[in-house]
């Protein structure tokens, strides 16, 4: 209000020049002003209760309030400029205001405001700054993101950030600047980085092209600058981004590709309204393929795995459509309980996830990659084809193609079963494959992560090894879609991208983690465990592919099997388990699987 009144009094003054005859003002314009100053004061007040500007928090003024000040403001002026003709045709021949008085205050009433509250808040984060260590950072990304970005660094309660530039690929922004800040182009990184001392480049773009991405990170380890991300939206605090949430770029934010596009009315028609059974559903694929399903609201979701805790954590983990999930704790080689379970939900979609998948475990115990793999996978899909489950999804691995070890053996033999079984039943048997899935329980990141934690060294099998990598939403996706096409008998390839050498990965993750190779820590070459491959394959060399209506889902043309003989040999296999004796069972492997040539593995000798 005091403002108000000092507003009023500077837009008289600047109406008078600052020199007006004082008496002709007493004469005429106070005698005017003496009526109207009560009313004034009224309206300006009853607007600002009502809109309650008095209650923001000066500190985090913004563009929003602005807006609500300026609307409050013009409505307190307008209700003047009405008032004012009512008076001077009904009362006294005098104005309630006159004309520029309103408006002169209205700029004026707008503008003290707005720079009082901007000035309170620059000093406020000015005093936060005193102390602070200094951070020189630059935004890649000048969108609102990147304006968003901004603020919360202001916000900061570690660091004095001073943002040096924003860098952008959109060439149209470049040249330009925001709150006297530079846009610049992401091609003049390297320059900027090498003429100045920069602290932190921040991503303040939620989906950049992946290419250009790497490209920046790629820049910014070169001059060991640290790289580092916004969280997605809705990880935000209130909806509201924190500087504390801005995070380190990880290696699965540089390995993964654009977004997939996926026939989401197909997989609709497939999954709403429909009873659906995953397996290894406490797993790292089984637990997305579950998030991913309950999109497309189903009728139910049964979640079945082994493992108890894992299990209750995904679930608890669920707040969208938990009431549509049923945690089930059985093991798919256990044919009562299984039987049981589809008795008791009687579903009509099965995603198939559960298996065992560490190659050397598998090395060692073959009986249970037999056990789980192949008897689990047989008795599930003998139970869908009883059950009269509409399609069966399973979820394979490029080991499965030329396999060099017992679980990639066990992979396949499941895959011919299926596959077989296929032209004898009313259920569509579809196979998924793809290699290895980014962040997934077990996998070599998660593990080069703990080994650069404690310091090193960190383990790499051989200076040669390459992988294809995909990230587990991905994966996901893309087992939804294939199995939506699919029609039975199918076995589908997942485009992999390019495949990575695992010492480059290893180089990259230090980088990322500030460390430098050969002087904070060390990577140590361990030799190829039994059964490893140098290269990882998605198809057989005899085998080949159709392309599908989606870009990045093949067809593999494998081999058919005759499903009496296969069944005969797979029987074989399964009775062998109770007599433990691992070289026959891998024998038995052998012999279903010819393409199965042992590596550094003791089973050599039977091949």
């Amino acid at each position: 209000m005091f403002i108000c009144v000092l507003s009023l009094a500077i837009s008289y003054a600047i109406r008078f020049d600052f020199v007006a005859d004082s008496t002709l003002f007493l004469e005429k314009e106070w005698s005017q002003l003496e009526w109207a100053f009560p009313i004034f004061l009224l309206v300006r007040a009853s607007s600002f209760y009502f809109a309650k500007t008095y209650r923001g928090i000066i500190r985090y003024t913004s563009s929003e309030d602005a807006k609500r000040l300026f609307f409050t403001v013009a409505f307190g002026s307008l209700v003047f400029a009405l008032i004012s003709p009512v008076r001077y045709h009904l009362v006294d021949d005098f104005y309630f205001l006159p004309r520029p008085i309103i408006i002169l205050d209205f700029l004026i009433t707008l503008f003290l405001m707005l720079a009082s509250r901007f000035m309170i808040k620059l000093l406020y984060l000015e005093s936060r700054k005193k102390g602070k260590l200094k951070r020189n950072v630059i935004i890649y990304g000048s969108g609102e993101l990147g304006l968003i970005l901004r603020r919360a660094l202001e916000q900061d309660h570690k660091h004095k950030n001073v943002v040096f530039a924003y860098v952008d690929d959109d060439p149209k922004k470049v040249g330009k600047r925001i709150e006297g800040i530079n846009i610049q182009s992401t091609s003049e990184l390297p320059n900027i980085l090498s003429k100045n001392e920069i602290d932190s480049l921040i991503i303040g773009v939620l989906k950049p092209d992946i290419s250009n991405k790497k490209s920046v990170v790629d820049i910014c380890l070169d001059y060991g600058v640290e790289t580092l991300s916004i969280p997605p939206i809705e990880s935000w605090v209130n909806g509201e981004l924190k500087a504390g949430q801005i995070r380190k770029v990880k290696i699965e934010d540089l390995l993964g590709r654009k977004e997939i596009k996926l026939s989401k009315d197909k997989i609709s028609a497939e999954l709403k309204g429909k009873r659906v059974l995953v397996t290894g559903a406490a797993g790292s694929i089984g637990s997305e393929i579950v998030r991913q399903v309950l999109k497309f609201i189903p009728e139910q979701v049964i979640m079945l795995d082994q493992a108890e805790s894992p299990l209750y954590d995904v679930h608890n983990g669920i707040q969208s459509h938990r009431d549509l999930v049923k945690p089930v704790l059985g093991d798919v080689a256990n044919e009562h309980r299984m039987k049981n379970l589809f008795s008791t939900f009687q579903p009509q979609i099965v995603y198939h996830a559960a298996a065992y998948k560490h190659v050397p475990m598998m090395e060692d115990n073959p009986s249970e990659a037999v056990l789980t793999n192949v008897r689990g996978t047989k008795i599930l899909a003998d139970l869908a084809d009883q059950f009269q489950v509409s399609k069966f999804v399973m979820v394979s691995t490029d080991k499965a193609v030329n396999p060099t070890n017992v679980m990639g053996a066990s992979k396949r033999i499941a895959e011919i079963y299926c596959q077989s079984f296929n032209s004898r039943s009313n259920t569509q048997f579809v196979t998924t494959r793809f290699g290895n899935v980014l962040g997934s329980n077990g996998s070599v990141i998660p593990l080069f992560e703990r080994q650069i934690r404690e310091g090193g060294p960190v383990t790499v099998t051989h200076e040669k090894v390459t992988r294809f990598f995909m990230t587990i939403p991905e994966a996901c996706q893309l087992v939804l879609e294939a199995g939506s096409m699919g029609e039975g008998g199918e076995v589908f390839v997942f485009d992999m991208g390019e495949s990575i050498k695992i010492i480059d990965l290893a180089r990259k993750m230090i980088s990322l983690s500030g460390l430098k190779l050969g002087e904070d820590i060390e990577i140590e070459i361990t030799g190829l465990r039994p059964g490893e491959k140098l290269y990882e394959e998605l198809l057989a060399a005899e085998e080949n592919t159709l392309p599908t209506h989606h870009p990045q889902i093949l067809i593999g043309r494998v081999k058919e099997y005759d499903f009496e003989e296969i069944e005969e040999h797979i029987k074989a296999l399964i009775d062998s388990f109770d007599a433990q004796e691992n070289t026959d069972i891998v024998g038995q492997m052998k012999r279903i699987v010819p393409e199965f040539i042992s590596k550094n593995s003791d089973y050599s000798k039977l091949d």
